[in-house]
């Protein structure tokens, strides 16, 4: 995420920043009037998104790196992280939705000294693939669902979507793994904290590639069809 001085940039992430992130103040489900067929497989199968590189947020001068990040299915009887059963996984005029469980981030890190980062995720947050060239997506996080914060020579906190559930943008490529980008996303924050915390900001941009996998049988691919 990359925190500025500006007004929210809203539909545009926390972690997938973040990202989204995993992430942003419309509806995962919104699509335009020509939107096409979509078919989301294997139907019914879990999947997991894993950060493939690293993802950054910079708040000010300060940027944070982290390199870890992933949201797994959780074993639960909920359908997150999960391709839903047919006929669900078929839209013939729109996307298709899948709810997913928080992004975890860890290993992360400052680029001035002395300051520790910590990034926690909450909430159930949702994705919404469109059959296109490009395979569009829209990530969704809930109300607060990513917080940053920073201690040490600057005690910060950077709350994502703090005014109600917010979306962005991503684009879904079939492979294998196939691959969720998120690219210049726009994600509405606010920051708290003392000297040397850009608390002026109040939006966010979200940069992540994710490795997409099916969790139920790893000889196949998550895809996306018409």
């Amino acid at each position: 995420m990359t925190l500025r001085s500006a007004r929210p940039l809203v539909a545009s992430g926390a972690g997938l920043a973040l990202l989204a992130a995993l992430g942003l103040a419309g509806s995962a489900g919104a699509r335009p009037a020509d939107a096409g067929s979509t078919t989301v497989s294997p139907a019914g199968h879990s999947f997991a998104a894993t950060l493939n590189g690293q993802t950054t947020f910079q708040a000010g001068s300060v940027t944070v790196t982290c390199n870890t990040s992933t949201s797994q299915p959780d074993g639960t009887t909920t359908n997150n992280n999960q391709v839903p059963a047919a006929p669900g996984n078929t839209n013939a005029a729109g996307p298709v939705a899948s709810s997913v469980n928080a992004p975890t981030y860890s290993d992360c890190s400052a680029s001035i000294p002395g300051v520790t980062v910590t990034v926690t995720t909450s909430g159930t947050w949702g994705i919404s693939m469109q059959n296109g060239s490009p395979i569009t997506a829209t990530m969704t996080i809930p109300q607060g669902g990513l917080v940053l914060q920073t201690t040490g020579l600057a005690n910060c906190t950077v709350t994502a979507a703090p005014g109600g559930s917010a979306s962005f943008g991503a684009t879904f490529t079939n492979g294998a793994p196939s691959q969720l980008a998120v690219s210049g996303a726009s994600v509405p924050v606010t920051v708290s904290g003392g000297f040397g915390c850009p608390t002026a900001a109040t939006a966010s941009v979200f940069n992540a590639t994710y490795d997409v996998t099916d969790t139920t049988d790893a000889t196949q691919q998550i895809t996306v069809g018409s």
